[in-house]
């Protein structure tokens, strides 16, 4: 018995998947066609199945307190329980998208989204409480930043589904996510400022890219609420493109010394549940410039820049999410390792 239910345990970041994929529907895939026009119904229905299966046993696992109590004692990874929140958001905001009929529904699920959202402020608030008072005391990564993510990915939620939600609301949100920000960052900066022996290969984490990603849906946000000035937006816009040169540049770095140490399989192609949130950062930004893009608002000096931009980034974003999934299939079938075989022979 003990066996059988351990193999239908969902790992807690599994929301990550419908975050990663979601993005893709909700903004790069505009960029391609015939995926848009073609497939992307099919590709959003596909999702809302990948979805309800991963939320059925999430919730499953919820209300079982063998689960549910380490879990939330857990001061680092209780923060995986953001991916829950921002992929019901961004799977709302995709099926809306593809099934307007549905809003409904989609209303319904999103009312329900926010009262899991203030549940996991109260964690979040908990939490960060407790790492702010032992921040040596635990290995701190960017899964802290999905305190973010999950709050900037109700607000687009509110904005696109919500018309009558007031804009102070909206606004007091959208700071208190960049609050959560500044708390995590500062937690990351502190963890490997202290560590007196640490190496990009065995310590620094996938979830890291949410350094720049979280900031990209807090751009998102603003956008979306026609908040902040062009110069303002432009300005922000230019600090998450840095980052994010500088942190995928360091994730680089460390492909390389990876692959050295432990060779191509190892390395680099073992999927890893939190590899999703590479997928989602990437995407993001791309939603992020594409909105921006679009507004009239926002437009400025480097418009023909991000038009050329955003042409290439769409390109990585569904690359990376090919490779990806492909990483996922083989985590389950085993086609590197076949392959593998098949050369030995």
């Amino acid at each position: 018995m003990v066996r059988r239910r351990n193999s239908k345990t969902i790992n807690p970041a599994s929301g990550a998947i419908v975050m990663a994929i979601g993005i893709f529907l909700f903004a790069p895939i505009n960029a391609f066609p015939f995926l848009h026009q073609v497939l992307g119904g099919i590709l959003a229905a596909g999702l809302g199945i990948v979805g309800i299966s991963i939320y059925q046993g999430l919730t499953r696992q919820f209300f079982d307190r063998n689960f549910l109590i380490p879990f939330l004692r857990n001061p680092v990874n209780s923060f995986t329980m953001g991916t829950w929140i921002a992929g019901i958001s961004v799977l709302c905001n995709v099926i809306e998208k593809y099934y307007p009929a549905t809003i409904l529904v989609v209303q319904t699920i999103a009312a329900v989204n926010t009262l899991l959202w203030v549940v996991f402020l109260l964690s979040c608030a908990y939490n960060f409480k407790e790492l702010m008072a032992r921040p040596t005391s635990h290995a701190i990564h960017g899964v802290v930043l999905l305190s973010t993510v999950a709050t900037q990915s109700v607000v687009i939620a509110w904005i696109n589904l919500f018309s009558f939600i007031p804009q102070s609301l909206i606004n007091i949100v959208i700071g208190l996510g960049f609050i959560f920000y500044l708390c995590g960052v500062t937690l990351i900066v502190v963890r490997y400022g202290s560590e007196a022996e640490w190496t990009l290969a065995d310590h620094w984490t996938n979830t890291n890219c949410i350094i720049h990603g979280a900031l990209s849906i807090t751009g998102l946000a603003l956008v979306s609420a026609d908040a902040g000035t062009s110069l303002f937006l432009m300005i922000f816009w230019l600090v998450v493109f840095a980052l994010l040169i500088v942190v995928e540049s360091l994730e680089a770095i460390r492909a390389v010394k990876r692959i050295r140490q432990l060779g191509w399989r190892k390395g680099l192609f073992t999927y890893n549940i939190s590899q999703w949130s590479r997928n989602f950062t990437f995407g993001m930004f791309y939603a992020f410039s594409m909105t921006m893009h679009s507004n009239p608002h926002y437009m400025n000096a480097m418009y023909n820049f991000h038009e050329s931009f955003l042409a290439i980034w769409a390109w990585i974003v569904l690359i990376a999410l090919i490779i990806e999934t492909f990483l996922w299939a083989d985590s389950k079938l085993g086609i590197l390792d076949e392959k593998m075989n098949e050369k030995a022979i």
